[in-house]
């Protein structure tokens, strides 16, 4: 829960242009193939932002724009999450969405969490329509 704050934080503060500073996951198990294979299958661009660099370098984090929009691979289950929550469904991909921050949703698959903020003037759905794609593919029963 605090790394959710750190990071809406650090993105609040990250401006525009240059490095985004974002406190990358430590995967274990299954979720570090899935995550270095999610790396390779994310979009260039995303709702119109170009993919960034964030800082430091990880292949478990990607940011578009300004940070605005950030995805952590290999995060913890989220600690709202109740097993009896029900997830929205986009594109074969089931995401919890955050009661206590609303910019903040988790992909839940079998091999990873996957985190998103989505900030800004984007539309949480549109973001996370592009996203659920690869992310679907991530595994390695997808190949």
């Amino acid at each position: 829960m605090r790394a959710a704050a750190a990071l809406l934080v650090l993105l609040a503060l990250a401006g525009c242009g240059g490095t985004v500073r974002v406190e990358p996951p430590v995967p274990a198990g299954e979720a570090v193939a899935a995550c270095d294979r999610l790396a390779t299958l994310l979009p260039r661009s995303l709702d119109g932002d170009e993919r960034g660099t964030s800082a430091p370098e990880s292949p478990y984090v990607a940011v578009w724009g300004s940070g605005v929009i950030a995805l952590r691979c290999g995060v913890p289950r989220p600690v709202r999450m109740a097993p009896t929550d029900t997830l929205q469904e986009i594109g074969g991909v089931g995401w919890f969405a955050d009661p206590d921050r609303p910019a903040l949703f988790t992909a839940v698959t079998d091999t990873a969490y996957v985190e998103v903020t989505v900030g800004g003037e984007h539309v949480p759905a549109e973001v996370l329509t592009d996203l659920s794609e690869p992310i679907a593919k991530m595994s390695p029963q997808a190949r």
